[in-house]
């Protein structure tokens, strides 16, 4: 089975750097004499801006994200979430629309779910995608809850603690090794050095983001938010 090129397990909390210094090292990293064709490093700056409050930044970031890769779904996600953020339901209902038909054809479940249940919550109708995965899983196999799909359960825990644990009981082996490819450019191409707290953080929320342990999940795993305040 592959594992990440981590530690056994981190925080798993956003970077204790102030957001505004996260804003300021993802926006040097696209500037057009960077690298501005950066896809996760606009993801990454996206997600700075939100936790920033800034909405309509991260809508904007989010949508030149998906500009340069059309295929991530959760882009569109969190894109639609920013402009909803943002006083903007009717922009963020064309982008959840557009998102919702990307996750479908790719088979991106747990974005597509997401997506479907917001354009609900705005009134819009949930596209139907033609050729869009639907075949159930055979009855007694192990269904990756990213995917949706039948995949390989994992022999064990990718890394120690009540993340990995989460990982192997809801991950397929297959979607985990994806993640890997994907983990390997979020190192390359923001330039991560996972023996630096902020960078494995960094990491980490990548991680996190791309296998779908949301805020609500991980409060539940960890008894924390993801801020670090323990839940009462």
């Amino acid at each position: 089975m592959a594992h990440a090129p981590r530690r056994a397990e981190s925080k798993f909390l956003p970077s204790p750097m102030d957001v505004s210094q996260r804003i300021a090292q993802f926006e040097a990293m696209v500037r057009p004499e960077a690298d501005p064709n950066n896809d996760m490093a606009w993801f990454s700056l996206a997600g700075a801006y939100a936790q920033a409050g800034r909405h309509a930044d991260a809508a904007k970031a989010y949508l030149r994200c998906a500009e340069l890769n059309p295929d991530m779904s959760k882009a569109y996600q969190l894109a639609g979430a920013a402009l909803v953020a943002d006083g903007n339901p009717e922009r963020a209902g064309e982008v959840l629309t557009k998102g919702y038909e990307v996750a479908a054809r790719r088979g991106d479940f747990m974005p597509r779910k997401a997506i479907g249940e917001m354009l609900e919550k705005l009134g819009l109708p949930v596209p139907q995608v033609a050729g869009a995965p639907a075949a159930a899983a055979p009855a007694g196999s192990f269904v990756c809850r990213k995917t949706g799909r039948a995949g390989t359960k994992m022999a064990r825990p990718p890394f120690s603690g009540p993340v990995g644990k989460w990982i192997a009981e809801n991950i397929s082996q297959e979607t985990f090794k994806d993640w890997i490819a994907q983990g390997t450019k979020v190192i390359n191409e923001l330039r991560l050095d996972l023996s630096r707290e902020h960078d494995s953080d960094t990491y980490d929320q990548h991680m996190r983001e791309f296998l779908g342990i949301d805020e609500a999940v991980y409060a539940d795993l960890t008894g924390k938010t993801v801020t670090g305040k323990t839940v009462t």
